[in-house]
């Protein structure tokens, strides 16, 4: 592996240890992870606490042919009915190395008008 790869891994793992620092999610309030790949888009609610993922969404069983960030946009209300159903309401939300912009930012404003709290 080149070394530039290797120097964008680190600075990538180091952002989203800092980001995942300070949070931390408990049965009350878990945590809204989301990962964004080139094509697709993924959410989970986690609880820390017990190490477990309570429920979780992505982009890739939609069949529409739709633009990226209404995917994601599709995925925030999905996460937020599947967390709403739960009985959990106020959620932390992780980005992890990926800056609150474009898709991810456009998850969680559509989770937050979907009813959760963050």
């Amino acid at each position: 592996m080149s070394s530039i790869i290797k120097n964008k891994q680190l600075i990538r793992a180091r952002r989203a240890k800092r980001t995942r620092m300070r949070i931390h999610g408990t049965a009350q309030r878990p945590r809204l992870s989301v990962r964004r790949s080139l094509r697709h888009i993924f959410a989970q609610v986690i609880n820390d606490d017990l190490g477990v993922t309570l429920c979780a969404a992505s982009d890739r069983t939609l069949k529409d042919k739709k633009g990226k960030t209404e995917r994601a946009q599709i995925v925030g209300k999905d996460m937020a009915q599947r967390t709403l159903a739960l009985g959990v309401t106020e959620v932390i939300f992780d980005r992890g190395f990926h800056r609150y912009h474009g898709r991810v930012r456009a998850l969680a404003e559509a989770a937050r008008e979907a009813g959760l709290k963050f």
